[in-house]
């Protein structure tokens, strides 16, 4: 009933933020603009998308690694795909994140290192974009009205100081009072904080999952630029590496079906910083959006080879994670 619950409401935000949206732009402009969108920048901005699936792959065996836990690189990467055709293709379901832990827990990888893994390779995607926000700031400041400088300077060193005392706390969950450890969900915690500072307070480890996490914020942008050129919206490359990465962030909270709705409404607010037309940043995020779904469905395609060859569905996985994690005591 929850799940169902949290579908509906997550359906009711994106078809707000979407009615929202058709009733503040010019239909018919943003019609016309996605009529003369160029398919070869379509179609190099889904090879792209297809990079960052092997960009990820680095970021999350860096992570993995840190922890203890080693698989192949390919292995990896054919993971990560799959859980992006779920996060993608299937929003209401099961999450690609716990699709992710259940293969890497069937690969003979304990649930801890599974599920610790999954969860601080996610840190590494939102610290790395944090820092990327922050060091743009002197490049897209001076752009910026006063108005503009007003609220976007504080709210990023907000979000900054958030991103270090959410790392902070995560290191520190294992210094809970002993008398809360009798229970499993409170030493599980303890372990993510172990992991957690094997992962982001050694420089050895956390150099490679962070300079991974930018490349693949990087090459998102850079995805982003390709499908601006190919919907002739006047911005430059720098443009693209300064206002993609605080729209990714935003994305990142789960309030919507795959962003839907959300990724739209930021990408007017972000490129309406540097002139760029209400219709035009919505038929851009809407592009982005159905791309990255197309570029997903492989992944599924995977899966499903994945199911035939050894006999689980999607429902036993669900149950089988469940049961393990009721039963395996840290």
């Amino acid at each position: 009933m929850k799940k169902w619950l949290a579908l509906a409401l997550k359906i009711a935000v994106s078809g707000a933020l979407i009615w929202y949206l058709v009733g503040t732009i010019d239909i018919d402009a943003a019609k016309a603009r996605l009529a003369q969108v160029d398919p070869l920048m379509l179609a190099a901005a889904a090879a792209l998308l297809l990079l960052q699936m092997m960009i990820a792959g680095f970021r999350w065996r860096a992570v993995l690694r840190a922890i203890g836990v080693e698989l192949p690189y390919w292995e990896v990467v054919r993971l990560f795909y799959i859980g992006v055709f779920f996060n993608q293709a299937l929003p209401g379901g099961t999450g690609g994140d716990a699709v992710r832990i259940y293969m890497v827990y069937k690969s003979d990888v304990g649930l801890r290192g599974a599920f610790n893994g999954v969860i601080l390779e996610r840190v590494a995607i939102v610290l790395a974009l944090v820092l990327l926000v922050v060091a743009a700031q002197p490049f897209i400041v001076p752009k910026l009205d006063e108005a503009a400088a007003a609220w976007v300077v504080p709210v990023v060193v907000l979000v900054t100081l958030g991103a270090c005392a959410g790392l902070g706390l995560v290191c520190a969950l294992d210094r809970l009072p002993k008398g809360l450890r009798r229970w499993r969900l409170v030493r599980g915690l303890g372990h993510l904080a172990g992991d957690a500072r094997a992962v982001f307070l050694k420089p050895a480890n956390a150099l490679p999952a962070l300079l991974w996490g930018v490349a693949g914020h990087v090459n998102f942008s850079l995805s982003v630029f390709v499908l601006a050129v190919g919907l002739d919206i006047a911005i430059s490359p720098m443009d693209t590496l300064v206002l993609i990465p605080p729209v990714l962030l935003v994305m990142t909270i789960p309030i919507s079906i795959g962003a839907w709705g959300v990724r739209e409404n930021a990408m007017v607010v972000s490129l309406g910083l540097v002139g760029v037309a209400p219709e035009a940043a919505t038929v851009l995020g809407l592009l982005v959006g159905l791309v990255g779904l197309c570029v997903a469905i492989p992944g599924g395609l995977i899966w499903l080879v994945q199911r035939r060859r050894h006999g689980v569905s999607l429902a036993q996985a669900e149950s089988e994670l469940a049961a393990v994690g009721d039963a395996e005591k840290p």
